[in-house]
């Protein structure tokens, strides 16, 4: 009820105009705490020279961000334009065997960037997986892929297998454990769909062409198997009218959002500036919170850069790749809270949706969702952060389903009848509000540290209880109700989109 209720015009300006000046107000106390902290000795590691004629420094703590801008440009660049170039070629003269061409690329790029011994790892796991898929036995299949992910992400297996690949360079751990899990999660993907094939299974050859696609290989998204195997099988390469278009609007967003993080990085230290606990203190509650924020908010940017320059390759050769993630801006909802669409996408059809149906069973929904964050977190390495982000996120999405559960009893569901759809919109986002400070608490420890978070938890909800946590509640509520709007614009759209298909056909 209320998701397509408009609200008054006046009174969506006056929540975009309360939004609006909270968020300048914040970021002027970041900018000006950016601004005096810059010469601080206790972030000369964080703070790099930069634009010296502006007279300012920049933010270079993320080591992910400054390794693909610095160490790792020219190898992106090198590669993917020798993919680009190697792929239109084989689009024009042998389509039809154009995956082989690409395992073909992808397999001489990663042998001549981690050389012969990590290719014969990543080929060993490959067979073992094959084999595995053989017995088309479902839960062999997610045994044997748990315990080879398992063996790169538990000591001292990970370290025994990287120890066999030899020389050094800096990169060498990144694309070691990049590669080497996004391939088990690759040949899981295989596995589960050869033991669903009714007839016969495919064959070694579709696993490697399907892991050897060098745009996907190192950093993902992973692209679950029947998907990949059906896009890339056509033998007819058409394009749409507009998807050239489409295709350099967004290379050019790309770009435009690299050097706008790269401004913006000169100008905010939200990386560094929560390093030093006792200069964050500081800051007012207001600053505090827009601080954490950024965080998250820099986090989907940088998913959206590196999975929206991979998706570009990937439609250059008539692919249709997982989108990337929805921007935090826009969430109010643990369920939709994911920072890579093709993890979310392969732990929903293997894991979540497995086992928890059609979620309408909470006993079934809590067994579904510790199961996925279990995965999850051996994905990403056990560790105490990782635990600690899992319980958070596993706890948030079934608070959420028992929340939604309980008022959707007799009593709670007979008053919201009797509401309006406008005053139903607004309690909504009211707790709306509360979901999605939930969801950047509860992601902060992984994004930044625990010692952050906890200090950012207990000034907004304890310290500066009541002024500074209603203030911040009444302005995400505004924020939530924009979302609300952009949503209905969506719904109405989608809607017309529908009713004209439906007229032509």
């Amino acid at each position: 009820m209320g998701v397509k209720t408009m609200l008054p015009n006046y009174e969506l300006g006056f929540y975009a105009l309360v939004v609006t000046c909270a968020v300048v107000y914040s970021g002027s106390g970041i900018f000006e705490a950016s601004r005096d902290s810059m010469n601080r000795k206790a972030f000369r590691d964080g703070i790099k020279p930069g634009w010296h004629y502006f007279g300012r420094k920049m933010d270079v703590a993320d080591f992910e961000w400054v390794m693909w801008f610095t160490s790792f440009r020219n190898v992106i660049i090198f590669a993917l334009s020798g993919h680009v170039l190697f792929g239109k070629i084989c689009s024009m003269t042998v389509p039809q065997h154009r995956a082989v061409m690409y395992m073909i690329y992808g397999a001489l790029a990663v042998l001549g960037s981690m050389g012969l011994v990590y290719l014969m790892i990543i080929l060993s796991h490959c067979l073992v997986l094959y084999s595995v898929a053989l017995a088309k036995q479902k839960w062999l299949c997610y045994v044997a892929g748990l315990c080879c992910l398992a063996s790169f992400k538990v000591e001292p297996f990970g370290s025994w297998q990287s120890g066999f690949v030899t020389g050094a360079f800096d990169l060498q751990d990144v694309l070691f454990y990049g590669g080497s899990t996004f391939t088990i999660m690759r040949c899981m993907s295989f596995a589960l769909e050869s033991s669903e094939r009714k007839e016969g299974i495919y064959s070694i050859f579709d696993l490697l062409k399907y892991n050897f696609y060098l745009p996907f290989f190192f950093f993902g998204p992973v692209m679950t198997f029947d998907q990949f195997h059906a896009q890339v099988s056509r033998r007819e390469l058409r394009r749409r009218d507009d998807e050239m278009r489409s295709i350099r609007v967004n290379a050019l967003l790309h770009a435009g959002a690299v050097v706008a993080v790269d401004i913006f990085f000169h100008f905010f230290y939200i990386l560094t500036l929560p390093s030093d606990l006792k200069f964050v203190t500081r800051l007012s509650d207001w600053s505090l919170a827009g601080l954490a924020y950024s965080n998250l908010v820099y986090d989907w940017v940088k998913a959206a850069v590196m999975f929206g320059v991979i998706n570009t390759i990937a439609r250059l050769d008539h692919l249709d790749p997982p989108q990337p993630p929805k921007c935090i801006t826009m969430l109010y909802i643990f369920a939709e809270t994911h920072f890579d669409r093709g993890i979310n996408d392969w732990l929903c059809k293997y894991v979540y949706d497995h086992i928890g149906e059609n979620h309408d069973n909470i006993l079934k929904e809590l067994v579904a969702s510790v199961s996925t964050f279990a995965v999850t977190t051996l994905w990403l390495g056990p560790c105490e952060v990782v635990y600690i982000w899992s319980v958070l996120n596993c706890f948030g999405l079934n608070f959420e389903l028992w929340v939604q559960k309980f008022f959707q009893l007799g009593p709670f569901a007979k008053l919201e009848a009797k509401l309006s759809g406008a005053m139903s919109r607004r309690i909504r986002a009211a707790f709306g509000a509360v979901n999605f400070w939930a969801i950047v608490l509860y992601n902060i420890p992984a994004l930044n540290s625990l010692d952050f978070a906890l200090l950012v938890t207990k000034r907004l909800l304890v310290t500066g209880f009541p002024v500074s946590t209603l203030s911040i509640w009444f302005i995400t509520y505004c924020g939530v109700q924009l979302i609300k709007e952009r949503e209905r614009i969506l719904a109405i759209q989608e809607e017309e989109e529908k009713s004209d298909k439906a007229k032509v056909e």
